[in-house]
């Protein structure tokens, strides 16, 4: 797309993200961030929706000699929701037995972020709300649609996908999985996330701990400003 040429940081996204949030006018919004980088994103939407901020514990499981590209998905919540990227599979060879494998290491990694991000904090209930979920941007979907086909089950009356860059061919296969989509730029051609940041560094767990509780609190102020 002529004319874009990036973000300064997640939390520049998240603003620019929660001005176009929040002229949708939603009810009763509940903002849901893909740790780690969908973090800093979220923050700033709930603040200005005033929305409780909540996580949705998901991990990417990639190709074991190319472990950025998502293989499949596994997603932690009432119960697990493992799903595959059928197209990446059939053009790599790896089979569903190897992703199951492979699902047990980020199982662990999942435990880890809850009991450090969450403790024993219960999840948000999602009946009769309007659940956004948020990440810092969407390649191939594989996360965001085990996150989708996870959130949809704790009923939510709409499910909306918020995200500040995305390639157009995976928006459109995402749409059928919500009730909307807001997507701010969608580039072609689409490498990677972090080629649309100017400050695109490694979200880390104190970084994310500190937002949760910069949300809880009203007044906080945004840390790494």
């Amino acid at each position: 797309m002529m004319g874009f040429f990036g973000f300064a940081s997640r939390m520049e996204a998240g603003k620019l993200l929660a001005e176009r949030l929040e002229m949708r006018h939603f009810e009763e919004p509940v903002v849901l961030a893909l740790p780690r980088g969908g973090v800093p994103v979220a923050l700033e939407v709930a603040r200005a929706l005033k929305a409780p901020l909540d996580l949705i514990l998901v991990r990417k499981i990639g190709v074991p000699w190319q472990p950025e590209l998502a293989a499949a998905a596994i997603v932690d919540g009432e119960r697990r929701e493992l799903v595959f990227n059928e197209e990446v599979m059939a053009l790599t060879g790896v089979h569903k037995e190897e992703i199951e494998r492979l699902a047990e290491k980020q199982i662990a990694e999942i435990e880890r972020r809850r009991a450090l991000y969450l403790k024993d904090r219960q999840p948000v209930a999602m009946a009769g709300k309007t659940a956004i979920v948020i990440d810092d941007g969407i390649a191939t979907g594989t996360t965001a649609k085990a996150a989708l086909q996870a959130l949809r089950k704790r009923g939510p009356k709409r499910l909306v996908l918020a995200v500040p860059v995305a390639p157009p061919d995976t928006i459109e296969e995402l749409r059928p999985h919500v009730d909307e989509i807001v997507c701010l730029e969608q580039p072609t051609p689409f490498y990677a996330i972090g080629a649309f940041y100017r400050d695109f560094h490694q979200v880390e767990d104190e970084e994310v701990v500190a937002m949760l509780a910069a949300a809880a609190s009203p007044g906080g102020r945004s840390p790494r400003g």
